[in-house]
């Protein structure tokens, strides 16, 4: 089993590198082959029965992932990004990215017959927006309203077709959002959504850009990346004839993050989080749907978090 990750210096894809080493099989094989791709080479755990390829690779250049492609990969993880906020704030970089680079992959694929490997993209509910209902399904019609969930969209839409033809077979996860990530905060307009819990965990400060009853429909890093590995082994006849499906994510407020919060680390790590409304993230934000019924992953066998405070549990009992 040769297994090709994108993306694979960055937070999800260094996460599901050391979760495949770990596992050694995918699909019901042994994994053999890594190929990382990323701008940087990936910071690489031992594994000594894995031939790994770590290249550094700008995938928006011409024939960039030729020589990656010619290595035939079974499984093909596509989490090579440029963020929201990034996206919206520069739209040729947003397009060469998160789309020109997707449809170069599939033709690279198509052009080397590659119609069985499984294609697995991260996609995001920031492909949702305009006037929607309550509650939405994975036939929601898509009306993304920033740049970003517009090229997720578009990236859909094409996979699934070229699945359609026999091209590829494609799997589209649209994540929720992911908290608690590690680290610092990045330029995603997510971003806050983790950065008021950790920093305030780790006893400093943090800033929250949108209101208190703004909803997030949100799931743990563990999770998505359980559902990745899932989506790569479900069956192709299973997907039904589209192949873009929203994963079991919980819906939740920033109020009832920060109680989760305060229920964890007491009322002393709450009152580090500063609120102070931003222009630019707040709009961004409110234009993610946070209510989804989630039929159609939890038909696949996908797997949520139970509830938020298991979500700072899970990030504690990681990092204590």
């Amino acid at each position: 089993m040769h297994i090709l990750i994108t993306g694979a210096a960055g937070f999800l894809g260094q996460r599901l590198l050391h979760r495949l080493i770990s596992r050694k099989e995918l699909c019901g094989q042994p994994i053999t082959h890594l190929t990382l791709v990323d701008q940087t080479q990936a910071a690489v755990p031992d594994a000594p029965d894995i031939t790994i390829h770590n290249d550094a690779v700008d995938i928006t250049a011409p024939n960039a992932l030729d020589g990656v492609l010619d290595r035939k990969p079974d499984v093909i993880f596509h989490l090579a990004a440029v963020v929201s906020s990034a996206a919206e704030a520069d739209l040729d970089l947003g397009m060469a990215v998160n789309f020109d680079a997707t449809r170069a992959l599939l033709e690279g694929c198509r052009t080397r017959r590659l119609n069985k490997t499984r294609l697995v993209m991260a996609s995001s509910v920031a492909a949702y927006g305009g006037d929607l209902p309550d509650v939405l399904d994975d036939m929601t019609a898509l009306q993304p309203q920033t740049s970003y969930g517009t090229q997720k969209a578009m990236c859909e839409f094409l996979i699934n077709d070229y699945s359609r033809r026999g091209l590829i077979d494609g799997r589209v996860l649209r994540l929720p959002t992911i908290v608690i990530r590690p680290g610092r905060p990045n330029a995603a307009a997510s971003s806050f959504a983790s950065s008021i819990l950790r920093e305030p965990l780790n006893g400093e400060e943090a800033i929250c850009p949108v209101p208190l009853d703004q909803a997030l429909f949100v799931m743990s890093p563990d999770k998505v990346i359980e559902a990745l590995v899932h989506g790569a082994e479900v069956q192709e006849e299973a997907l039904g004839k589209f192949r873009a499906f929203i994963l079991p994510g919980i819906t939740t407020h920033v109020a009832e993050m920060l109680e989760a919060l305060r229920e964890v680390a007491g009322a002393e790590a709450v009152a580090r989080v500063r609120h102070e409304p931003d222009a630019r993230i707040e709009p961004l934000v409110a234009s993610w749907p946070a209510r989804f019924e989630t039929a159609k992953a939890n038909q696949l066998g996908f797997v949520g978090d139970r509830d938020f405070k298991q979500i700072i549990d899970a990030y504690v009992a990681e990092h204590r």
